[in-house]
């Protein structure tokens, strides 16, 4: 070996040593619009071998060739490389940067004569630590590099195809948490689970045409629970999904607006089994009108037998052969196709309260009572549809829940006329089980609602109404101008007033529903229905230890009373409503220092919110061409321009700003109202139930061992 120069600078006249260039093939396939298939990385490296130690690059070439130093400039120590030089090895690949004992170590760039380039740290020949990958077309890579490959976390880009990537890698490939970005608006991307290149696990896609997905992922598929969102065909999936379909059970359904441009009081959606995307097997359907069909499914269409309820609520034997109804049966007899659609949703069924009046007036009666109702139809049906709206997304379905129907109730004062909420629900049971009549969730479709307020509307006025000559028209009448339009609408409690809040505090009821029958069960042991009086109330709070100097007995009968103009009786039965509004006066009055940095709001108003394969999957199924689809029509979105300050403002601009002024501070109220809420049932409310039911199962397991002892 002879080496000319300095020791700071010598050129190697011979060759130095030999390195070998192996090729680990790299796959690339791309995913386009209208393939479901993910573009994967893989390594295309190749290894420097030199004294043992390898060097791995990412080439497309050179496969299995010997290559060999031809000059070497830089620092050396006892006849070996060491200290900062430059390589160029045969084929005109160039290193520069350190050297230690004769290979490279420590940082340096490396160049291959097809212009691949890493830059970063080496360990004995190989990129090893954090570096930086540059392809010939752009491609860049900028992370952690472990034996040549991309390893740990790091951000990929590919100009060329609009992606990047970033998150974890594993031996080249993205594995772990990642987010992937399709194009360069950032407007289509994937964040999740990822294993060896494929979306696998969990995780949240955004189309480029809006739609988004989140759930499971498995080969790149939508698979398992998930939900998909087409936002412009206004459908909503949630269910089962395998290979990239829905599949199993599932929910489908569809936002329509009517011709005049307002919701339904229901969106039609489909709950039940679904086999490669399609309606099939055992379902239901519940259509906008009310109507709701219950059985097989082939295909998409109603096929087999099954029950079909009318928008009346006659209940229908049918069976249907492709989406066609071949027989249907309603008490023995025939019923046309035509009239499985035929009925009249604001029907009343007032049999129970024609019992209390001659049976000779009976006919007369129900005429007058339909004709009352329907010179009011227009009304009514708007304070339906607003009701079934409080405290709900835009896209739910619109079918009033109980819990809004004891609102609107007590908006219209109807328990100062001497009647709880409770005494109405047993009115109106009909059919309904016990556990129903009081359940928050049980649904109230309009006719219910209605024969509801003529049976309220007979308790409390039939005494002044019997000189009338039509008993239950006239109370019906004055019912409605004496309490319901006057008041209808004007939400009061603590809980629909502020929109926002009551959509995030909704999604505590069923937790809080438990706590209700809980103590319903701990005061009123011996009854089948789940209730509780204003006293139970009051030592549910003493009980659980929640009053202190800031909530004290006397407060608590403050928030209580607080709809009441007199102190209601502490006898009185109260409904889930009045214990759930309490609640949240209470987390007012407990919980006053709460912060209310942007911060913290933004994260609480978002806490159920939810949160990219190397080219974008762009299918048309996941653009919207669900096999589930039908023409449908979106709400508009309208936007406005904000003026400079230098601007002259307008009074109706003036008066513009002031609201929009006036919903800011709306919107913090809301804010800062559930972090109260929240923070009062997280840390006050659910940890001293947790500790109640603890401590009452350990006494009674004591008490259960003592007796089984014996005197």
């Amino acid at each position: 070996m002879e080496i000319r120069g300095t020791q700071n600078q010598a050129t190697v006249a011979k060759p130095l040593g030999k390195t070998r260039k192996r090729v680990e093939k790299m796959q690339k396939s791309t995913e386009n619009d209208d393939s479901s298939s993910a573009e994967h990385f893989t390594d295309k490296s190749w290894s420097l071998a030199a004294d043992g130690a390898e060097l791995r690059f990412p080439t497309d070439d050179c496969f299995g060739v010997y290559l060999e130093i031809q000059r070497y400039e830089g620092d050396t120590r006892d006849g070996q490389f060491h200290g900062e030089g430059v390589a160029s090895y045969e084929g005109g690949h160039l290193y520069k940067g350190m050297f230690s004992k004769g290979v490279m170590e420590g940082l340096g760039v490396l160049v291959c004569a097809n212009r691949h380039k890493y830059e970063g740290e080496f360990v004995r020949n190989t990129p090893m630590g954090q570096g930086a990958f540059t392809w010939p077309d752009g491609s860049a890579y900028t992370g952690e590099v472990h034996s040549g490959k991309r390893h740990g976390t790091g951000t990929y880009t590919c100009p060329k195809h609009d992606v990047s990537y970033t998150g974890q890698w594993h031996r080249g490939k993205k594995h772990g948490k990642g987010t992937m970005f399709f194009n360069n608006k950032k407007s289509s991307w994937y964040k999740g689970d990822w294993v060896m290149n494929s979306r696998e696990g969990s995780g949240e896609r955004r189309y480029r045409s809006g739609d988004t997905y989140s759930g499971g992922w498995k080969n790149n598929m939508r698979h398992g629970e998930g939900t998909m969102i087409w936002v412009n065909l206004g459908q909503r999936y949630v269910g089962k999904w395998e290979h990239g379909v829905q599949h199993g059970l599932g929910k489908h359904i569809w936002i329509l607006k009517n011709s005049s441009g307002t919701r339904y009081f229901q969106s039609p959606h489909y709950i039940g089994n679904f086999f490669k995307g399609q309606r099939h097997g055992q379902g239901s359907f519940y259509y906008a009108g009310g109507a709701i069909y219950k059985g097989g499914w082939r295909n998409n269409m109603k096929h087999g037998q099954g029950k079909f309820t009318t928008k009346d609520g006659r209940i229908l034997e049918v069976e249907f052969v492709d989406d066609k109804v071949a027989t249907a049966r309603s008490d023995g007899l025939t019923v046309s196709e035509r009239d499985l659609f035929v009925g009249d949703d604001m029907a009343i069924d007032i049999e129970y309260l024609l019992e209390k009046i001659p049976k000779r007036n009976h006919k007369t009666e129900l005429r007058h009572v339909k004709s009352a109702v329907w010179c009011h139809r227009t009304e009514l049906r708007l304070i339906y549809g607003f009701y079934c709206r409080l405290g709900r997304s835009p896209d739910d379905s619109l079918l009033m829940s109980r819990l809004q129907f004891w609102r609107l109730l007590k908006d219209c004062s109807i328990h100062a006329h001497e009647l709880t909420l409770t005494q109405i629900d047993s009115f109106i049971r009909g059919k309904a089980s016990v556990a129903e009549i009081h359940s928050p969730f049980t649904t109230v479709h309009l006719r219910e609602l209605l024969s509801c307020l003529v049976v309220v509307a007979y308790y409390i006025y039939h005494e002044d109404m019997m000189s009338q000559s039509y008993l239950l028209a006239s109370c019906f009448s004055k019912l409605l101008i004496d309490d319901i339009l006057p008041n209808a609408t004007k939400v009061k409690g603590f809980l629909f007033r502020q929109p926002e809040f009551a959509v995030e505090a909704l999604k505590y009821t069923e937790r809080c529903w438990e706590v209700f029958e809980t103590f319903c069960g701990v005061y009123m042991p011996h009854r089948d229905d789940r209730t509780m009086t204003f006293r139970h109330l009051m030592l549910m709070f003493k009980h659980l230890r929640l009053l202190d100097d800031q909530l004290t007995s006397t407060r608590l009968v403050k928030i209580i009373t607080a709809e009441r103009v007199d102190p209601p009786c502490v006898g009185l039965e109260i409904t889930f409503l009045e214990f759930f509004e309490v609640l949240i006066g209470c987390a007012e009055v407990k919980c006053l220092q709460v912060s209310e940095t942007p911060e913290e709001d933004q994260v609480l108003l978002t806490s159920d919110n939810k949160s990219t394969e190397n080219l974008p999957e762009e299918t048309d199924d996941a653009n919207g061409h669900s096999q589930l689809t039908g023409n449908v029509t979106s709400e508009n979105v309208e936007t406005g321009e904000m003026k400079g300050q230098d601007e002259h403002i307008s009074p109706p601009a003036e008066h513009e700003a002031r609201l929009h002024e006036e919903d800011v501070h709306s919107r913090k109220s809301q804010t800062h109202l559930l972090l109260q809420f929240q923070l009062f049932l997280e840390h006050h409310l659910f940890p001293a139930v947790a500790f109640y039911q603890k401590v009452t199962e350990k006494m009674e397991m004591l008490l259960k061992e003592q007796n089984n002892k014996g005197p």
